[in-house]
């Protein structure tokens, strides 16, 4: 009897450690954070989105099949949660998704936790924002990042803030740059090698462009980038302090005077990560002024592409998509990594494709940044006549560049020769984010086809204050769209099928290997259509206009797919004959998220 009772006893407490080890597992599950591993493999995890791009090369691509092209029209919406309150205007955010969660920013810097079944709130984040912002484009945010148990997103008033991810709570909080010099920022941080990468924004206003990389667990600064060239990169040892890291290329090189102080060229969109090449990928926008003839010159590093060293924070190569820009073309579109088989040789490339806004469609050696092919994805462009690939210059056509106001003929130093040029400085592509299939091997643009008036006018730089130095108007070039998706071949630079739009395409394209392509309107509608034909397959009014691009992912073996809709943006604000064309388009603010019908 002695022996049962000693094991009597012994079942108990063995029993209790493993109901304890069970309650700790289950502790551990739910506390579960996202590894670098995660973010690395997003683009073939498809129980989670916890990159902005489904993975760090921007491909947004995904595997699941369950949602084609046969089944696709039982598409249904499984829940839609509003954002609330009066602040609608842009939402151009991508959610995250991880461990039963959906992380998603709304207008003037908000974030909320959802649950990813029921679209219940978990918790809710509003940034306090100063009087005196100076967002130039709409007060968007395009996305959080996520690592370990942190939700990282960014400011109007350009500050990175760090969040738990269960509870909403700030764990830490830094300053980008100050607001009140015209800096802000709206894209998606990206987290490379457990250091979160952001640029920022405010090239209108004559800022200084950079690449900041920080600590992604504390937010403390590792290195910093300049974009304009002659500024002085820097490392920060453990106490924070900056060390000197060599200078972007070379002082007056390519900017005259002082005006490389003032620079511009704000990387204002997210980063892309290529861990094959171990490259952070990141595009720059305008120089500062718009008005190009206060500075003679190439003007690097703005309306670029660049690959920076992760390791070190210089930069390794850069393409500069239009030199000595005057028509406001920024070069931020995303890079996007692929490969593709050389028709000549034979040989695996390793290429990347970027959309400009300047109309053209680069593809560059994404280990070198030589250029390898370069066509415009829009029917119209004036600005340049083509690209030499020898020399990767554009062989422009100089009577299409605004005139000088203090030069031309008859001239009275207010206001110089207005020119026509398409595409507008809305672009053939803008911020809308395209996808890559590796299946199809074809990219997919939201394209825009406009035009616009511009001319320059004399400028002089005051902190906080627009630097322009142009006026302009934009008009469309057709009566019966303006948007466009195209397919593109990157390799023989054909349009393999386009779908029209009435209104521009503002929102960013998904591609699956289901053979679909999901894509937003301002009209409201989200849609899908065949992704080897462009055929329209299903689509849904989401009650405002979607100017975000979708996402997909499963859970428990089902499909979903989301996108965030809310009207708004750059169009409203700056597109002149276009807006008037898309006026009774209505605002809003909310998250759709659709699965089959039956699941």
């Amino acid at each position: 009897m002695n022996k049962i009772r000693t094991k009597a006893p012994s079942v108990v407490r063995l029993t209790a450690v493993a109901a304890a080890m069970m309650l700790l597992g289950a502790g551990q599950a739910t506390a579960k954070g996202v590894t670098d591993a995660d973010i690395v493999n997003d683009a073939t995890i498809t129980t989670q989105v916890v990159t902005h791009g489904l993975g760090t090369k921007g491909q947004r691509y995904s595997p699941l099949v369950q949602v084609n092209a046969q089944t696709v029209k039982d598409l249904v919406p499984a829940w839609s949660f509003s954002f609330g309150g009066e602040k609608q205007r842009g939402q151009q955010s991508q959610p995250l998704v991880f461990n039963g969660k959906m992380y998603v920013t709304g207008s003037y810097s908000r974030i909320y936790a959802l649950d990813v079944k029921t679209g219940a709130k978990l918790w809710k984040y509003e940034h306090r924002l100063p009087d005196g912002i100076m967002p130039c484009c709409d007060v968007i945010n395009r996305g959080a990042a996520i690592y370990d148990n942190l939700v990282i997103f960014g400011t109007l008033d350009a500050k990175l803030v760090a969040l738990d991810k269960d509870t909403g709570k700030v764990v830490w909080r830094e300053t980008i740059e100050d607001y009140k010099a015209g800096y802000s920022f709206t894209a998606a941080p990206q987290i490379v090698k457990g250091m979160v990468i952001t640029g920022n924004s405010g090239g209108e206003f004559g800022i200084v462009g950079r690449v900041d990389a920080r600590d992604a667990k504390t937010g403390k600064l590792i290195w910093s980038r300049p974009t304009v060239e002659g500024h002085m990169g820097h490392k920060y040892d453990a106490e924070g302090k900056p060390v000197d890291n060599g200078i972007s290329g070379k002082t007056n090189a390519t900017w005259p005077g002082d005006l490389w102080k003032t620079g511009g060229a704000a990387p204002w969109q997210a980063a892309y990560y290529d861990p094959d090449v171990d490259l952070i990928f990141i595009g720059t926008g305008n120089p500062a002024p718009w008005n190009s003839w206060l500075r003679p010159g190439d003007n690097l590093y703005s309306s670029s592409t660049l690959a920076i060293s992760p390791d070190t924070g210089k930069i390794v190569w850069h393409f500069q998509n239009t030199p000595h820009d005057g028509w406001d073309f920024d070069g931020v579109n995303e890079f996007i990594s692929f490969e593709y088989n050389d028709p000549k040789t034979g040989k695996m490339v390793k290429a990347g494709g970027k959309a400009d806004r300047n109309g053209f469609f680069f593809v560059n050696d994404r280990t070198n940044g030589k250029l390898l092919n370069a066509f415009p994805f829009v029917n119209r462009i004036d600005w340049a006549k083509g690209f030499d690939l020898k020399t990767g210059r554009p062989i422009t056509n100089p009577e299409n560049r605004p005139g000088n106001p203090f030069a031309d003929a008859g001239g009275d130093g207010k206001k110089g020769k207005d020119v026509f040029v398409a595409p507008s400085f809305l672009g053939g592509k803008n911020q809308m984010p395209m996808a890559f299939s590796p299946k199809s091997g074809l990219f997919y643009v939201p394209a825009n086809e406009w035009g616009m008036d511009i001319w320059n006018e004399p400028v002089s730089y005051k902190r906080g204050a627009a630097y322009l130095g142009a006026g302009f108007t934009i008009k469309p070039l057709h009566e019966d769209y303006i948007g466009s998706l195209r397919a593109v071949d990157p390799v023989s630079g054909k349009i393999v099928w386009e779908a029209k739009n009435n209104a521009p395409l503002w929102g960013g394209v998904l591609a699956t290997a289901g053979d679909l392509v999901f894509y937003g309107t301002p009209e409201g509608y989200l849609k899908a259509v065949h992704a080897q034909t462009g055929e329209e397959l299903w689509k849904f009014q989401t009650g405002s206009g979607v100017i975000a691009p979708p996402i997909t992912w499963e859970d428990d073996g089902k499909q979903y797919l989301a996108v965030v809709s809310g009207w708004g943006g750059a169009v409203p604000l700056w597109g002149g004959d276009v807006a008037k064309r898309v006026n009774y388009l209505e605002q809003g603010g909310s998250v759709w998220v659709f699965k089959l019908h039956g699941n």
